[in-house]
């Protein structure tokens, strides 16, 4: 391979949304991203079982983009040929009454991956520092403030720190994360919604809300680019991959989950000198059938 997905797209020192990819692809043709694809999918699959059988540590995956990026599409793509039992998913939507009435991380701390799974956060905590910066009036509902006058630099301060500190005792206490924003062009955000209106088994993607928060492209930017620079640390770090070629995300996505579940170090257990003296009476019995 030319590209090293973990090394290129990782996130070092300051990063400018401005000179991020949206369309590279490498030197991949699609139908070579494709099959590298499903090759990569069975290494997943094997590590996925390999952390299961550990039981030692967790991995969450975080997954932020705007609308019609491919979250959910990478999500049946590169996951889809895990075992169910050791990998779970949670789409965060609009908070409801009882989770506004705790503070911002609780209804996340309630989704995360045991030991011995994958967690996949499709949306996230991070919506408390996109959409909510974008549309500071949604930080009200949490009854903690006033107005929207008190969303000043300090609050968002503290949010950012509320986020490190959150990712921190995670990574300590044996969850490892990795962060992907996938990062979609405002072009192409417009075809594929276009292409959701114009097809008809697509129409049910669509919602109307869509446009008002397109109309906003721009400022969420900004909230990106911020909320990046602000929180890809070596313990939580963050990956921006180009997002206007579904197919390369995917394997850009996969080949770094890849790498993350290598470098935990997974072992299957070892038995005891008791458990294997057991194992092959267990055996004698069998074959003495």
């Amino acid at each position: 391979m030319d590209i090293n997905f973990s090394d290129d797209f990782l996130i070092k020192g300051k990063f400018s949304i401005k000179k991020a990819f949206t369309e590279y692809k490498g030197k991949l043709t699609k139908e070579e991203g494709v099959q590298l694809l499903i090759q990569e999918k069975e290494k997943l699959r094997e590590l996925q079982e390999k952390l299961y059988a550990d039981g030692s540590q967790s991995l969450l995956v975080v997954l932020q983009a705007m609308d019609a990026a491919g979250k959910d599409s990478l999500i049946e793509h590169v996951f889809g040929g895990v075992n169910p039992q050791g990998c779970s998913v949670t789409s965060f939507k609009t908070p409801s009454p009882k989770e506004y009435s705790h503070d911002f991380l609780w209804r996340h701390y309630l989704a995360l991956p045991q030991k011995g799974m994958i967690g996949i956060f499709n949306r996230s905590h991070y919506e408390s520092v996109l959409v909510c910066k974008v549309h500071p009036e949604y930080n009200v509902n949490e009854k903690t403030w006033d107005s929207t006058k008190d969303f000043d630099n300090t609050f968002w301060e503290n949010r950012y720190e509320s986020i490190r500190n959150f990712e921190k005792h995670l990574a300590q206490n044996g969850t490892t994360i990795v962060k992907i924003f996938l990062n979609v062009s405002k072009d192409e955000q417009k075809k594929r919604l276009l292409d959701r209106i114009n097809e008809q088994d697509k129409n049910w993607k669509f919602s109307t809300g869509d446009l008002p928060e397109r109309a906003l492209f721009n400022k969420y930017m900004e909230c990106y680019e911020t909320a990046i620079n602000e929180t890809s640390k070596d313990y939580a770090p963050w990956y921006v991959l180009p997002a206007d070629n579904k197919w390369f995300a995917r394997v850009a996505a996969v080949q770094i989950i890849i790498d993350t579940l290598e470098k935990m170090d997974l072992k299957y257990p070892q038995l005891s000198e008791i458990d294997r003296s057991e194992l092959q009476e267990a055996k004698k019995q069998l074959e003495s059938e």
